[in-house]
């Protein structure tokens, strides 16, 4: 083992340790509370229960996923005092959390840099006008433009989109944005850096944010410090720290790279090996790539900036980094959208459901877990009475065994329901893909579980009319016949073991 290597390990470990600390510590600190409050404890036990039946019935009427919140209020009814607790705890993270505080308001201000035109809309409204409901969601609900496409290309395996990134890297002559869930040291971050590095040593200003918690494992703590030597401006997002706190639960999962505001990259892949095969931890690592070109490009450098400035405050314009937009030739539309936990909108969730709900023909999905609520059930369920051709392709092979098991869980009524199982049998499927009757798709970040679609920032590309789109469809047909289709005598489990794996779906959320 290599001495970087060693050193790496040595201050995860630490890291890890710090952790466990700062959890004896604040267990530590709870109980000193508790002791210092036993001589007050009848009139608090009092004050909590009557304060835990209040917090169930605001649950119960403000849930916007009470599948979820199940959770919440069986745990406040059965453990009254905890639970009620634990719900303040994370309430009060929730709102007094700088780093939350920031992000909210740095989101808010960049919405005034999205501007929809208006003939692009009547265009839409005149081409469909039975989807225009979904395009005005997303453009004046979401504050997402649409853009007509001139230029998206759709790679269906993460080592196909790969030198295509590195193609595009080495041209750029002013600025690169990365924005990622995982970096992870090996060909593919290496390859990468490589370039960052010289691009710095030319002028070119380079800024890479990765989440702290996907990359705990995997980077020393003092990877940024290391980076930022280099000549390249880096943040690691919510950083865990010493003072353990409930912020470490909303990650940053978005895949962004942005090149000079003229071409831009997102899909499923991480900066990592397995996402492009170079390594296989799960059999064929099944993921995706999309670049986009023209003037889309923009919204993701707004998402971008909205983030780096939320956590490290230097533009007082967005507007240096706009390219004027290139004109080529146009293929249908392209809107690039977001999603965030620090609102009352599940913008990711209503985007599939719309496309689900609005489908006609078909509507093909794959997703690496299918951890749903009864809303996303039915309306999936619906659409196969309707006559749609439902389908969805889920790993062969699971990285998370429990979470494979919970998806599993979902397959008997489903299927029941009409709904058609394909299994990725080579591997694990990490692409997160709608595609529906030949004119809608999105590509994205996305999961159908409940941490990217309540939990964690997200991002997605949407995208109608275009002649690529039956590149996604075809890329969805290849996987389902890569796999096998899930019959329902193999979906079915035997009573005993459906009865445990209710219990686990309670637990689905923090999962």
């Amino acid at each position: 083992m290599s001495t970087s290597n060693r050193h790496n390990r040595k201050d995860t470990l630490a890291r890890i340790l710090i952790a466990l600390v700062a959890v004896v510590l604040q267990l530590a600190i709870n109980i000193s509370i508790a002791t210092w409050l036993k001589d007050k404890i009848a009139w608090i036990e009092a004050a909590l229960r009557l304060l835990s039946v209040i917090i169930t019935l605001m649950i119960i009427k403000h849930s916007r996923h009470l599948s979820s919140d199940v959770l919440w209020i069986i745990l406040i009814i059965v453990f009254p005092i905890p639970g009620t607790l634990l719900y303040l705890f994370i309430g009060a993270d929730l709102i007094l959390s700088k780093t939350y505080r920031a992000i909210r308001q740095s989101t808010e201000d960049s919405m005034r840099y999205y501007s929809q035109d208006p003939k692009v809309m009547e265009e839409l409204k005149k081409r469909s006008p039975a989807l225009y409901g979904q395009f005005s969601y997303i453009s004046h609900a979401d504050g997402y433009p649409f853009y007509r496409n001139t230029g998206f290309d759709y790679y269906p395996l993460g080592e196909e989109g790969f030198p295509v990134m590195l193609e595009e890297l080495k041209k750029a002559e002013k600025f690169i944005f990365l924005e990622y869930f995982i970096i992870e040291h090996g060909q593919m971050w290496d390859s990468i850096l490589e370039i960052l590095e010289a691009k710095a040593k030319q002028g070119v200003e380079v800024r890479v944010m990765y989440d702290d918690l996907g990359s705990f494992f995997v980077l020393p703590g003092s990877y940024a410090a290391s980076l930022e030597e280099k000549g390249i401006k880096c943040i690691p997002f919510n950083r865990i720290s010493l003072f353990l706190n409930i912020v470490i639960n909303h990650r940053d999962h978005r895949k962004l790279m942005i090149i000079d505001g003229k071409t831009a990259f997102s899909g499923g892949i991480n900066l990592a090996d397995e996402y492009i095969n170079a390594i296989r931890k799960f059999g064929k690592w099944k993921d995706n790539v999309i670049r986009i070109k023209g003037e889309a490009v923009w919204s993701y450098t707004v998402m971008f900036l909205s983030h780096w400035n939320a956590l490290r405050k230097e533009d007082s314009t967005f507007l240096a980094y706009r390219c004027p937009a290139i004109i080529g030739k146009e293929d249908g539309y392209i809107a690039p959208y977001s999603e965030t936990p620090l609102d009352n909108e599940v913008y990711a969730q209503n985007i599939y459901l719309n496309i689900i709900n609005q489908a006609t023909d078909h509507c093909y999905i794959s997703t690496p877990y299918l951890i749903i609520d009864t809303e996303m059930i039915n309306a999936l369920i619906m659409a196969t009475k309707r006559g749609v051709d439902v389908r969805i392709v889920t790993p062969g092979i699971p990285d998370k065994k429990i979470v494979f098991v919970i998806t599993r869980s979902y397959y008997d009524q489903l299927i029941e329901g009409g709904v058609r199982i394909y299994e990725y049998d080579p591997g694990f499927v990490h692409a997160k893909i709608f595609e529906a009757d030949g004119k809608i798709a999105t590509v994205g970040t996305v999961n159908l579980d409940y941490r990217s679609l309540y939990l964690h920032f997200e991002n997605g590309t949407y995208l109608y009319g275009s002649r690529k789109i039956r590149q996604i469809r075809n890329d969805l047909e290849s996987m389902m016949k890569e796999g096998h289709e899930v019959s329902l005598s193999e979906a079915r489990n035997g009573p005993i073991k459906e009865f445990f794996l209710s219990i686990l779906r309670l637990f689905a959320p923090m999962m």
